[in-house]
């Protein structure tokens, strides 16, 4: 449980709103329009600008061979599989909706954290977590009496957050001698080419040129999600302890949903305002330094 630095505050607020705004983004992109081909069109624009971005800062791309099979498992189970689902997801659920269910990643990763990797959480950081669970359980109200009629996506949604739970904690305990950026490079290559693939094996039929507004959806995707939000995630995530880097961009779904709601006219009804207030008490649950400990 440390305090954040000046650095880490401000990469988290970037984060908060680029991640935040892009729920109703990736609403109009995929509405009318195929989701895994407008994922990886957007891949394939973030991508090439990544590996740019970290040449021109002198960053290397070389990864030992005897770790590739740990980088394409980090790949898995960071982005292929969570990008795959939450994109089939938003085209079944609300934008606000989906990312609720996807932001219930730190729950996850505190169970998986204390069960399978010998975390020892204090007792305020469980209650954070309880906090945030209420808080989604909240916003989820008006979705569980519609859950009879989409339940796929709903699955969807919570299978993606769980895996990425995984790839959280596996982050921070891989031993691959490269920097993370390069990591995340390759990751991001990897979800691109697999991503393509599904693409043109279950949506070739309806592929279409895309519409303004969406052209408009994947270019923010490509710019600020891969080619950047993502590094931002990845070191943050690398560098803080688990519950910290998950409850910490716990806002991230509660501007998605009030973001949907004034561009995309989503009704909000009161779980969503106490949600809110939940969601904020996790997170200083987690972020509020604690009191240091004087000797006699």
């Amino acid at each position: 449980m440390q305090a954040l630095t000046t650095r880490q505050v401000l990469m988290l607020v970037a984060l908060t709103i680029v991640w935040g705004l892009n729920w109703p983004v990736m609403k109009v992109g995929v509405t009318g329009y195929p989701p895994l081909t407008f994922r990886a069109l957007s891949l394939w624009i973030g991508t090439p600008l990544l590996g740019l971005g970290l040449l021109a800062l002198r960053i290397p791309l070389r990864v030992p061979r005897p770790y590739w099979g740990a980088l394409f498992w980090l790949g898995v189970t960071n982005m292929f599989v969570w990008h795959a689902l939450m994109v089939l997801a938003v085209q079944a659920l609300s934008s606000g909706r989906a990312a609720i269910l996807g932001y219930s990643m730190p729950i996850f990763s505190a169970v998986i954290g204390a069960l399978f990797f010998g975390e020892r959480l204090r007792a305020r950081a469980w209650g954070g977590v309880a906090a945030a669970a209420l808080g989604v359980l909240l916003l989820l109200w008006h979705e569980l009496s519609n859950m009879a009629g989409r339940p796929v996506g709903v699955l969807l949604a919570l299978a993606g957050a769980a895996t990425w739970a995984v790839g959280t904690q596996k982050m921070r305990r891989h031993t691959i001698p490269v920097p993370t950026p390069t990591i995340v490079f390759w990751m991001t290559a990897m979800s691109m080419l697999i991503m393509t693939a599904l693409s043109a094996t279950f949506e070739h039929a309806r592929w279409a040129a895309p519409t303004p507004p969406v052209w408009g959806a994947i270019l923010y995707n490509g710019l600020l999600i891969f080619a950047v939000a993502q590094v931002v995630w990845f070191t943050l995530a690398r560098a803080l302890p688990p519950v910290a880097s998950s409850l910490s961009v716990m806002l991230i779904p509660i501007l998605g949903v009030f973001s949907g709601a004034w561009w995309l006219g989503e009704a909000l009804h009161w779980q969503d305002w106490a949600a809110m207030g939940l969601m904020v008490l996790a997170i200083a649950s987690v972020l509020w330094p604690q009191r240091p400990v004087t000797t006699p």
